[in-house]
């Protein structure tokens, strides 16, 4: 979830820095411009008072000539001032003559920028504002004011100057804030990784206990702290929850268990009498037999369900164990009877170790083992196999029977549930529930899949590092 929650606020916070960012370049490059514009206006607010005293028009081919000693000053103004700035200053008659010009061999275009403040300044009115000039352009920028004497504008003041200077400071004024930007965003991608974790950690310990509790490990809680307030009554909801369904499942098992028990000492009592009245009866009477038969697979069904129930609720007694070495006893137990009913029994069972308790694997192989040796047909094999990694060491059993379809491959472990195909199998249906409820206290698993041609193939699984706590 952090994956997908820390790229959106990324993009919202570097949105809000965009949205913030454009309009400051653009009021920097703006402010920049007016600057220089400002001084222009001031420059040629000066030279215009200058030359509003000038008498003399000059004359001669270049209107050069005239020797009026006020010229002279504004005509050495604008060299001083072309000399020192580069800026191109110039005061020029409505018919577009020189008064003076700086440098000499300059003079208005037809057109442009200079032109439009020249026609503008005609009319007694200062220069409108510059087209804006950015970073990456290498425009000039015409500034004019009118000669005004006896009322009357006499001549324009205008000053065409370079922006190299003025784009420069703009970049860095640029640059300024894309590094302050740059700041913000780390300071904001600090924040927000900070937030989503502050967020997303009750939702993770949330995640860690509801897996804790589906494998087993009904007394795992939700410690109700840090995160926002509703992800805090989230946790103390969950926490009433879980202590509920805890309760209804004690209930439950402690009724199976008491159940189990009570029914245990009546039908003992029934089998008796039953074994008692067939001293009666013939030896070969079926409907004796089929009471018996029927009897004792109750008992082994109340047995089973009594099993069942402390699996369930008893804690497991886990150390680490030579899981190849046990392995190979139980193989050697069930050889005999694999013998007996013709099928090969084969262990690889390398040296190993795993967190497991031994009684509880012990159970859970012979359980998967004497249903392998049930259903492969005389001539047949199971293969057990040890091995490690991952994480886990695992014990495969696969045998040579008909094997489970897809549906009943979801099915297999549920409480009383048998195939349709093998309801004439001896059983109650509970031996691999139970054979799972003492794995799963112990952090191990068990699996199905099919074993290929045919048959069936069980993964027992148990850590190979000291799980948690069980509860």
């Amino acid at each position: 979830m952090r994956s997908r929650l820390l790229p959106l606020l990324i993009v919202l916070m570097a949105g809000v820095l965009l949205a913030l960012g454009f309009p400051l370049a653009v009021s920097v490059a703006a402010a920049q411009q007016q600057k220089v514009v400002v001084d222009r206006i001031d420059d040629t607010a000066r030279f215009a008072s200058l030359a509003q005293f000038v008498t003399k028009r000059p004359t001669g081919p270049l209107g050069l000539g005239s020797t009026d000693e006020r010229r002279e000053t504004l005509q050495n103004e604008l060299d001083d001032y072309y000399g020192v700035y580069g800026i191109r200053a110039g005061v020029f008659y409505r018919d577009d003559g020189a008064m003076a010009q700086s440098p000499n061999d300059w003079f208005l275009p037809r057109h442009g920028a200079l032109r439009d403040a020249f026609e503008e300044a005609l009319r007694s009115r200062g220069s409108h504002d510059p087209e804006q000039v950015w970073p990456w352009q290498r425009g000039r920028l015409a500034v004019a004011s009118p000669v005004i004497k006896d009322g009357d504008v006499i001549a324009v003041v205008v000053t065409d100057s370079p922006t190299g200077r003025m784009r420069s400071e703009t970049l860095r004024g640029w640059l300024l804030i894309a590094a302050g930007e740059s700041a913000a965003m780390l300071l904001a991608v600090g924040a927000a990784l900070r937030l989503t974790g502050w967020i997303l950690r009750p939702v993770r310990v949330l995640d860690a206990t509801t897996h804790d509790i589906a494998t087993g490990r009904l007394k795992s809680r939700v410690a109700a702290a840090g995160g926002p307030p509703e992800l805090r009554r989230l946790a103390r909801s969950f926490n009433e929850m879980a202590d509920n369904v805890q309760d209804v499942l004690e209930q439950q098992r402690a009724f199976v268990a008491d159940a189990s028990h009570q029914l245990r000492n009546p039908l003992s009592a029934l089998l008796l009498r039953i074994e008692l009245l067939a001293l009666e009866l013939p030896e070969d009477s079926e409907e004796v037999a089929s009471v018996r038969t029927e009897g004792k697979r109750l008992a082994q069904v109340l047995d089973d369900l009594l099993d069942l129930a402390l699996a369930e609720h008893a804690a497991a007694d886990l150390s680490v164990i030579d899981i190849g070495d046990l392995t190979a006893e139980r193989v050697a137990a069930w050889r005999p009877l694999a013998d007996e009913r013709g099928v090969r029994l084969t262990g690889e069972c390398p040296a190993t170790t795993g967190w497991a308790d031994p009684i509880a694997l012990s159970s859970a192989l012979d359980a998967v083992i004497d249903n392998a040796l049930k259903f492969t047909p005389e001539g047949g094999a199971v293969q057990v196999a040890v091995s490690s990694g991952n994480g886990t060491t695992t014990v495969v059993i696969t045998d040579g029977g008909p094997g489970l379809t897809d549906d009943e491959l979801a099915r297999v472990g549920d409480r009383f549930w048998r195939s349709n195909r093998h309801q004439n199998v001896q059983g109650s249906g509970l031996g691999l529930s139970i054979s799972r409820a003492l794995l799963a206290a112990g952090g191990g698993s068990l699996a199905y899949a099919r074993h290929e041609p045919h048959g069936l193939k069980v993964t027992v699984g148990v850590p190979r590092s000291e799980p948690p706590a069980a509860g």
